[in-house]
């Protein structure tokens, strides 16, 4: 202890002892203890208490009693009880409701977590509404504020057993009942709201839904769940449409009749089926600026008393979607028109097939792999031949530069001839590939897109339905990301070596010649955050497409090529030019005296 603390503590005492001298108060007396008489008067006055307590209550609840029997009439008498829980579950999905509305609470989509293991939650009433209203004599009531009473119940539909749960309101000589449906196995919960003896108390047979849902992150890219995240919806016209998928708010009141509607997630989809129709419906959507949810949804929807309804909670798996109503698979993003058949038809079918043998997702990408290039090994085969003839050829090609190199509609007319005398097309290497173009763009939805390899790890991707991440950068590259992901880096490296490679077999100079060389690096930075899947995918595609052309070259003979070109050049040396052929060069010389003509008429007029 230092002079100063030492001083301090003796200051401290001082003054201490100084007001404990003069300061100090005098004790405080001794309370005696009340008198039973006391006791008694002091319970008259609670109990006066209690009684003015009890009569504001009771004048509370009076008020109250003539505000419900206003503002719901005869249904006032609903609008009392004790909240329970009631659940249908089945080997796919739980559901919660509540007798206070009858409506559904929660639901639970079993044999799948969340990015953070925990129990994924479809639709949850802490984080959004389902209520449906009815037009009563008094004006529009909420179902979710009335009491009903519950049954469980068995029924067998086209031979298929159905539990239910019956909810149950009787008001006067009507009622009105929620009836719910649940196969013993599935995605989807039959519902059916219906009055019997209501006319008296309903101004219509008309029922509004009201259905919010703040959609909770489910995945662990964020970016990306936004951006798969959609109202989808169907018209009884049979028109498919959705909400814009960008981060600005969107509305649409649709007034035609609708069939369903889905709040459609990158992997799991919330959705309402009408049996036969919805009248109309008012749909929104928005993103909210923090990361609160993934986006937030809202429908109106319209529809009459005693419709039957079915709502799909699960997952997006398009050859479930497809058996649940008319194009609800479109839930599952295949692609543009022009590539979606290959995913319906062909990788679909393949890739649930290999599912039955192998259950390393990573085995069944490189066993696809392998199946559609030996499918299209002949597409290849054409392909390397015609870069072959055109490599063989390359001397007569150079001479015709060197003759008419500052006349290129002379050139392009040679050059048509040359070929026509050879046998050859310019467009044979081209085309097998344009051909193979369809399946390389349909795997770039189709693995995008796949619920099955959701959370599936393979070598060091701990998920293939994201980007797998080996290095997490302290900064953030443009159009690149803040990490880098290996087998974007694998896929990259494999194309640039398969162009170095085919650039020895083809006669391309120039831009052209290093064009392919740019492409592989433009598509490292658009698929650094992709699905593992993806860049999986493109990497064991080169890898086999260069060895399939390193085969080929094995069993492929230049000199043999020269000599069938050959061959050709002396049977066509007397050939008469085809109409295409002659179409080309009237076309081409109209060209040519197009681009002539200025120059005549300023001549003259110099």
């Amino acid at each position: 202890m230092d002079k100063n603390q030492a001083t301090g503590l003796i200051l401290f005492a001082a003054v201490i002892l100084v007001y404990s001298l003069f300061f100090a108060s005098d004790p405080e007396p001794v309370t005696e203890p009340q008198t039973s008489k006391s006791t008694q008067v002091q319970s008259k006055e609670t109990d006066e208490d209690d009684f003015t307590e009890f009569e504001a209550d009771d004048q509370t609840d009076s008020i109250k009693s003539k505000e419900n029997l206003q503002k719901f009439g005869e249904f006032s008498s609903l609008t009392s009880g004790v909240e329970e829980s009631f659940i249908l579950e089945n080997e796919n999905i739980k559901v919660t409701f509540s007798n206070k509305g009858g409506e559904i609470q929660r639901v639970e989509v079993k044999g799948f977590k969340t990015f953070d293991q925990q129990p994924l939650i479809l639709f949850d009433q802490n984080s959004g509404d389902l209520e449906y209203e009815i037009n009563t004599r008094q004006g529009k009531i909420g179902l979710n504020e009335l009491f009903f009473e519950v049954r469980e119940s068995t029924t067998e539909v086209e031979g298929v057993e159905i539990n239910q749960l019956i909810f149950t309101a009787n008001v006067g000589s009507g009622s009105l009942e929620r009836v719910y449906g649940l196969p013993a196995s599935g995605y989807e919960l039959s519902h059916k709201v219906q009055g019997k003896g209501m006319d008296a108390l309903v101004s219509d047979d008309i029922l509004t839904l009201n259905w919010r849902s703040e959609l909770k992150k489910l995945e662990e890219d964020m970016e990306e769940s936004r951006r798969k995240t959609y109202m989808n919806y169907y018209t009884r016209g049979e028109d498919y449409d959705y909400l814009t998928t960008g981060d600005s708010e969107d509305a649409q009141q649709i007034g035609e009749p609708l069939k369903w509607v889905a709040f459609k997630q990158r992997f799991f989809t919330a959705g309402i089926i009408a049996e036969n129709q919805f009248n109309n419906g008012n749909l929104a959507q928005e993103t909210p600026l923090d990361a609160s949810s993934v986006k937030n949804m809202y429908a109106t929807l319209s529809l009459p008393l005693n419709e039957e309804v079915s709502y799909y909670f699960g997952p997006n798996n398009y050859k479930i979607l497809k058996q649940v109503t008319p194009e609800f698979d479109n839930n599952v993003d295949m692609g543009y028109v022009f590539v979606s058949w290959v995913n319906k038809y062909i990788i679909v079918n393949l890739f649930h097939w290999l599912e039955k043998f192998f259950d390393n997702y990573g085995v069944i990408i490189i066993l696809i792999v392998f199946i559609i290039k030996l499918f299209l090994l002949p597409l290849t085969y054409k392909s390397y031949i015609g870069m072959a003839k055109m490599r063989v050829i390359k001397p007569e090609i150079d001479e015709l530069k060197e003759k008419y190199g500052d006349d290129q509609t002379k050139m392009q007319q040679e050059q048509m001839k040359l070929f026509s005398q050879l046998g050859v097309s310019p467009i044979s290497g081209c085309l097998p590939m344009v051909l193979q173009m369809p399946f390389l763009l349909a795997m770039f939805f189709f693995f995008p897109n796949s619920i099955e390899l959701r959370q599936e790890s393979f070598l060091w991707a701990h998920d293939l339905s994201t980007y797998d991440s080996i290095l997490n950068l302290p900064f953030t590259i443009p159009f690149y990301g803040s990490h880098v992901s290996l087998f974007t880096l694998l896929m990259t490296l494999s194309q640039i070596a398969y162009t170095h490679f085919n650039n020895q077999l083809t006669t391309a100079q120039g831009p052209m010649k290093n064009i392919g060389y740019i492409m592989p690096v433009v598509f490292m930075f658009v698929l650094n955050s992709f699905p593992a899947a993806l860049s999986f995918y493109y990497f064991v595609s080169n890898m086999v497409t260069f060895g399939q052309q390193a085969l080929i070259k094995q069993f492929v003979d230049d000199s043999k090529i020269r000599e069938k070109v050959e061959e050709s050049k002396a049977k066509n040396a007397n050939k008469k030019k085809s109409k295409f052929q002659m179409r080309i060069e009237q076309a081409m010389k109209a060209a040519e005296n197009k681009k002539t003509e200025p120059k005549k008429r300023k001549g003259k007029q110099k």
